[in-house]
């Protein structure tokens, strides 16, 4: 045994740190890993600044310190089976703490804007809207012109959404209605609310027509049967549903062309039918209640729900966290999305 003390007491110090470095537990280990790539992002951050900004040479540097944070975050999740719960609490909330630090950065080094002469309007200029109303009166003088004054002026006094609503036993009448998409910012339902402002507001049935739309919302309706026209699968775009009652949504129709929504949330939904269409990536479910899912994703997460239908396909396994009297099924043949978006579904391999 000396002589083994003496043989490890001649090795270079660089052995010596690995035979201790083998020695550790898995957790001590990854803690020291997680230091040593937390001071090297520090300092790749910290060398912004003098980064050139010629040839994107800046922008690729912050694209590398972003794919460290990303990578040190995923190594965080991979090794959740030996760390404990308390280190992967403190490790996630030191990488929020470098990614606030890398938009600081970024901020902080952003080259200024080019100072550029502002113009003045001239008093005496006439409008574009005092042009058109001169001309409008110039026109009402010729005899037999029909004065479209009241259609105008509605018009220019509303310049939100038109949708066409007609009652669920009646047929509806198809009107030309200017394209616009809905609000891209849902607004959350409070549940103390009394419901009656959403009851005025909407009607039974609802067909919004939009082109060109950053995202797809629907939000804050009650009692109304809505869908989405072909026009919104112009782009694959983010898709929205939110603060929902007693409604019925269906926004398969975009989708069936080959272009899926690029996500989906669902939040705050009640005593509804969802149908969600094809999603091209993840897909999340937050407190619904009483009420039914159909939905196509690659990946689907389910919060906080109770008493859902969910009618799933799924490419990767749907992950469920406090759920009640969840019920899953194969999704209907009719919205199942066409080769090659999903393999094999796995609507029954939940975890």
């Amino acid at each position: 045994m000396a002589d083994i003390a003496r043989l490890t007491e001649n090795l270079p110090p660089e052995t010596k740190e690995e035979i201790a470095k083998n020695d550790l537990p898995l957790k001590d280990r990854f803690f020291r890993y997680f230091q040593q790539e937390i001071t090297a992002l520090q300092e790749q951050m910290a060398r912004l600044a003098d980064t050139s900004i010629v040839a994107g040479e800046r922008s690729d540097a912050t694209d590398h310190c972003l794919a460290g944070i990303a990578r040190l975050s995923n190594e965080v999740k991979d090794a959740s089976s030996y760390i404990p719960t308390y280190d992967q609490r403190i490790y996630a909330e030191a990488i929020k703490a470098l990614q606030d630090k890398l938009s600081e950065t970024r901020a902080a080094v952003q080259p200024r804007a080019k100072f550029s002469f502002k113009t003045k309007k001239n008093p005496s200029a006439i409008s574009l809207s005092d042009a058109a109303e001169i001309a409008a009166q110039g026109r009402r003088i010729i005899p037999g012109y029909l004065s479209p004054e009241v259609s105008s002026q509605d018009s220019s006094r509303n310049p939100t959404p038109l949708y066409s609503s007609t009652p669920v036993n009646e047929v509806e009448t198809l009107q030309l209605r200017p394209e616009i998409a809905p609000t891209s910012s849902p607004a959350i339902l409070d549940e103390g609310k009394d419901t009656s402002a959403l009851e005025k507001k909407s009607n039974n049935i609802r067909r919004p027509t939009f082109s060109n739309a950053s995202s797809v919302s629907v939000d804050q309706h009650y009692g109304l049967h809505i869908m989405l026209p072909a026009s919104a699968s112009s782009a694959s775009v983010p898709a929205s549903i939110t603060s929902l009652r007693h409604c019925v949504v269906d926004m398969s129709i975009p989708t069936t062309d080959g272009k899926p929504y690029a996500s989906l949330t669902v939040n705050g939904v009640k005593e509804s039918l969802i149908i969600c269409g094809q999603v091209d990536g993840p897909a999340h479910v937050t407190g619904v209640e009483h009420s039914t899912i159909v939905l196509s994703c690659r990946q689907f997460r389910m919060h906080n729900c109770t008493d859902v239908d969910v009618y799933l396909s799924c490419t990767s396994n749907p992950i469920i966290e406090d759920c009640t009297r969840i019920r899953f099924s194969r999704i209907p043949k009719t919205y199942v999305c066409p080769p090659p978006f999903p393999p094999p579904p796995k609507y029954s391999q939940s975890d």
